[in-house]
């Protein structure tokens, strides 16, 4: 056997032969695990790891340390399980990487755009993984001055924003071992579902206006117009249709990263109150202090993207289907709004409010009909924004309010 497996042993020793992987996994979520290199070279998913410093891992974390010349590893406590793999993607992956400078470079010297590239597939096939480690490889190597441009048009979990949204963020620098992508200056499409089929006309809406936005972005700088690489979450069959209909793509198969299992939808909603707690809330490397703020009820506007369908005899001629998906449903402030996800929009008129990206995200913690009054969980304090609010089906159970 290639693997040999250990499980919870509280402190062990590794010693990776070059092309090697040392995978374990977090599963209790009162425990912690560190992880020190001690001798050697080795990344965590492209990111290099510094020799000496200690990388603290917490509940839910699935981690591979690869190595390409040989490393020793030390682990200190309670993990799921841990062992040493000889059976690694990171080969395929880093031919995949070489073709992408490649592609680089030819754009640089012909002045034109460089590669977009997409990462497609069904759930749990390793897209984030596969993604990460392009994007940190990508900024250990190329000109100094252009940077990638990463695109998560998945609304399930959140990786740009909250679960809900998709986004887009430029790279400046390799993703921190023990976090992802800084994302200081992101941009934010709020969906306000987690799947793409409840409101497709509304999701194309965004992705398209999304596109615009950054074509128009990369014509005027061109330090960005070298790489774009996109993330999708799609059906095989969807996947092979779409890309059978793209006849100029070079389309190329890899392998699913190792890490990677089959999640529960309880793993799914687990993950969601996870990433929203830790935009309000931060993380045990850098804790958030959010603040309540109540607004009375007079004093904001929420709208729902969507209508209810009505049937077509009693639709106005000058009116599609299409137009109730993503038209604008005032919604009245009350009990139906606990705990949900509200976005605050940058645009403060009705008609562009679709288009607009989001500037934030509060959460509903409470309502007080007597008062006429809501209580808002707010990364920034009062006064919060006079501007339009978007409800999300996502919510928050927000156990510290």
């Amino acid at each position: 056997m290639s693997e040999s497996v250990k499980v919870q042993i509280e402190n062990q020793d590794f010693r990776l032969n070059p092309n090697n992987e040392l995978r374990f996994e977090v599963n209790n979520k009162n425990e912690k695990v560190v992880l020190k290199l001690k001798n050697g070279e080795a990344e965590i998913f492209g990111t290099k790891l510094v020799k000496g410093k200690l990388y603290t891992f917490y509940f839910g974390a699935k981690i591979a340390v690869f190595t390409w010349h040989g490393c020793s590893l030390k682990l200190r406590g309670k993990k799921g399980i841990s062992y040493i793999s000889k059976e690694t993607p990171m080969m395929v992956y880093l031919y995949c990487h070489v073709l992408l400078e490649q592609l680089r470079s030819t754009s640089e010297n012909k002045k034109i755009r460089g590669p977009v590239t997409m990462v497609v597939g069904p759930t749990d096939v390793s897209k984030s993984t596969l993604c990460r480690i392009l994007l940190n490889y990508s900024t250990r190597v190329i000109s100094p001055g252009h940077r990638p441009i990463y695109v998560n048009l998945d609304p399930s979990q959140g990786e740009i924003s909250v679960p809900g949204t998709i986004g887009a963020v430029m790279v400046e620098k390799a993703a921190e071992v023990e976090a992802s992508f800084s994302q200081a200056v992101p941009l934010v499409y709020h969906y306000g579902h987690t799947n793409i089929s409840i409101n497709s006309t509304l999701y194309n809406t965004l992705v398209s206006h999304m596109a615009k936005v950054i074509h128009q972005r990369m014509e005027d700088n061109f330090r960005i117009r070298k790489n774009i690489l996109k993330r999708y979450e799609l059906g095989m069959e969807f996947t092979k249709s779409w890309l059978s209909c793209n006849s100029s793509l070079l389309l190329t198969k890899l392998i699913q990263h190792h890490t990677v299992v089959e999640r529960s939808n309880k793993f799914r909603l687990e993950s969601r109150e996870a990433r929203i707690r830790e935009f309000f809330y931060g993380n045990p490397r850098n804790v958030l202090h959010p603040h309540l703020c109540e607004v009375s009820f007079s004093d904001i506007k929420v709208y729902r993207i969507g209508v209810p369908s009505i049937p077509n005899t009693l639709m106005p001629l000058d009116m599609q289907k299409t137009d109730l998906e993503t038209k604008l449903e005032p919604v009245t402030p009350g009990p139906n709004m606990m705990h949900h996800i509200l976005a605050l929009s940058f645009s403060t008129t009705v008609e562009d409010v679709v288009r607009t990206s989001a500037t934030d995200f509060v959460c509903v913690t409470n309502v007080d009909t007597s008062r006429q009054m809501l209580t808002l969980l707010s990364p920034q304090p009062k006064p919060l924004p006079e501007t339009i609010y978007l409800m999300s089906d996502v919510q928050f159970m927000d156990n510290n309010a």
